[in-house]
């Protein structure tokens, strides 16, 4: 087999959570480019749509399947689209999650954005929700045509490097002032990635059902210039990574290309974890 080969995905099924998102989006196209039909899975409705006609304008194969994975009925129902219209299910990448969103007049109300000490059990409860539990219920709706189809797929779970290392809470500071905290869930639930990932590696020991991360550092996306030069300053690169830089390790692990590995985590963060 060429190496051409091993990174082909033609004639394969890829599903996409969190598909319209920042990475997401990166991910379905490179799939997709790589010869996978791609769905599209995502809640919201009108973009995961839009994203599917680009991509069948393109000349590939997408399907929008709006899904709140928190909902088992809502992902039993996306997976029963997916093999009515594909007959088949190869690869799953859980890029679906939600990440910090502050309430802007906390500050107003004496709560420090993000500050563990205060932080609402509502908000603790609905990240776990999404984070962990959509991904446990996606997965476990996935891996049951992957057996069904001669125990053989590929699970990727994005994870980030706050699961690995504790967040530095002094890239938040601007002018002297504190802006915001990375919050609590953030780290615990991306932690909860890797450990999910790991079990599910060696629970499917003696298959080809393979469950790998992923882990990008910072990527841009409109940050204030004080962020950019407080987390660049962190890495050895120098920079936040662009927004298709995470997209060759994806399409590697989506991939025959890494077809002896399993129980891993790529990291690709311009060195942030290696000082």
């Amino acid at each position: 087999m060429t190496i051409q080969e091993k990174f082909d995905l033609t004639g394969r099924v890829a599903v996409v959570t969190g598909g319209v998102g920042l990475l997401g989006a990166e991910f379905c196209r490179t799939l997709a480019e790589a010869g996978a039909a791609v769905a599209i899975v995502d809640l919201n409705a009108s973009a995961s749509q839009a994203a599917a006609d680009a991509l069948t304008k393109g000349g590939y194969k997408a399907l929008a399947l709006p899904t709140d994975i928190t909902q088992p009925d809502s992902v039993h129902a996306a997976v029963e689209k997916i093999l009515s219209a594909f007959d088949r299910l190869d690869v799953l990448v859980n890029s679906a999650a939600l990440d910090p969103k502050f309430d802007p007049d906390a500050m107003n109300k004496g709560i420090t954005p993000g500050a563990f000490e205060d932080y609402p059990l509502d908000l603790w409860n609905s990240a776990l929700n999404v984070n962990l539990t959509g991904m446990f219920m996606m997965t476990q709706a996935c891996v049951k045509p992957m057996i069904q189809q001669g125990k053989k797929g590929s699970v990727i779970n994005i994870c980030s490097t706050y699961g690995l290392n504790g967040p530095d809470q002094r890239i938040y500071i601007k002018e002297g002032k504190r802006v915001a905290f990375k919050p609590i869930y953030y780290t615990v639930t991306k932690a909860g990635v890797l450990g999910f990932t790991k079990y599910l590696a060696a629970y499917y020991a003696g298959t080809e059902i393979r469950v790998n991360a992923l882990t990008p550092g910072g990527v841009f996306n409109n940050h204030e210039e004080y962020f950019v030069k407080n987390y660049s300053a962190k890495t050895i690169l120098g920079r936040m990574a662009k927004k298709d830089e995470m997209n060759g390790a994806l399409l590697f692990l989506a991939s025959d290309a890494s077809s002896y590995m399993t129980g891993n985590n790529v990291v690709v963060d311009g060195g942030w974890t290696a000082w």
